[in-house]
């Protein structure tokens, strides 16, 4: 390593232009003092890696990070020996290894969704005045983490506490069943049915089929007095790193104040808070329209 260390002087600043060019959302450590240039070049080399998939040459990396293919050949050569880049034998590229995930796995056990959606909770309860809750899905129950009450005068129950069977009726189990694998949503269909909670429920396999594909169209759920009587929901899902759905959050509001301007208003807020909480948890920055024209090209 301090054969490493000893590389050209002129080399930092090029490999610190070609990280901000390669890695907008990062800010080079340029002018960290007391840092070590060798993990400076490491790190670099893993968020390289990831920036082109996973997989790359050594000449590729050393172009892509502006550092002489003898310096990258030192460097990977220990993240290899410590599990953090393997070896192809078929093709002689190098990937990220096995130990990103022994990382990554304990990153996301430290992750408390109810903690880090608080926030967004909040944001979207003082935006709307309505009732607010977060909502995840358990096998195939639906379960309320996290509620924030109405501040109108008049307020609605949602009827959203603790455990229930209303991923079907509800803006946030919609929210969730929407990006599951069909083999799943068949699964929660066959064992808990669709149970009508008010004369609007969607209980037809197939409306539940159409209404789906809508959501994954339009971005966000809505549950028209399908659970509650007179109580109209806005729904979004929250996602992880990997793009997966881990819950939902929806505001909750009675008919009677479900003007087609408050409506929007709700929309725009719940979008906009499982967004920055899906960013939160590493998911891909996806706009919403690139989100709709992915889920009409799948149909």
């Amino acid at each position: 390593m301090a054969k490493t260390c000893s590389s050209p002087a002129a080399e930092r600043p090029k490999s610190v232009t070609a990280a901000a060019k390669l890695l907008p959302h990062r800010t080079p450590p340029t002018g960290n003092k007391g840092g070590i240039q060798s993990v400076d070049r490491a790190l670099l080399i893993l968020d390289v890696m990831a920036e082109k998939g996973g997989e790359v040459s050594l000449t590729e990396l050393a172009s892509a990070t502006g550092l002489h293919v003898s310096t990258c050949h030192h460097l990977i050569s220990t993240l290899v020996a410590w599990g953090y880049v393997a070896r192809d034998p078929s093709n002689r590229n190098y990937q990220l290894g096995p130990h990103i995930f022994f990382l990554s796995n304990a990153c996301l056990r430290q992750i408390d969704l109810p903690r880090l959606a608080k926030l967004h909770l909040d944001n979207v309860s003082a935006i709307t005045g309505e009732a607010v809750q977060l909502a995840v899905l358990q096998g195939t129950d639906l379960v309320t983490l996290i509620r924030r009450e109405c501040s109108f005068p008049v307020r609605v129950d949602a009827g959203m506490s603790g455990k229930s069977n209303a991923a079907h009726a509800t803006a946030t189990g919609k929210a969730i069943l929407a990006w599951l694998p069909e083999t799943e949503v068949e699964r929660i269909i066959l064992e808990k049915g669709l149970t009508a909670f008010t004369p609007r429920t969607i209980t037809d396999p197939n409306k539940l089929r159409e209404d789906l594909r809508l959501v994954r169209r339009n971005g966000f759920s809505t549950d028209r007095q399908e659970f509650q009587p007179s109580v109209i929901c806005i729904g979004a899902a929250v996602r992880d790193h990997a793009g997966g759905v881990v819950g939902a959050i929806s505001a909750s509001t009675p008919v009677f104040r479900a003007t087609s301007e408050h409506l929007e208003k709700m929309r725009a807020a719940i979008v906009g808070a499982t967004r920055a909480l899906s960013l939160e948890l590493g998911a891909p920055n996806v706009p919403q329209e690139s989100m709709a024209a992915l889920a009409a090209a799948a149909e």
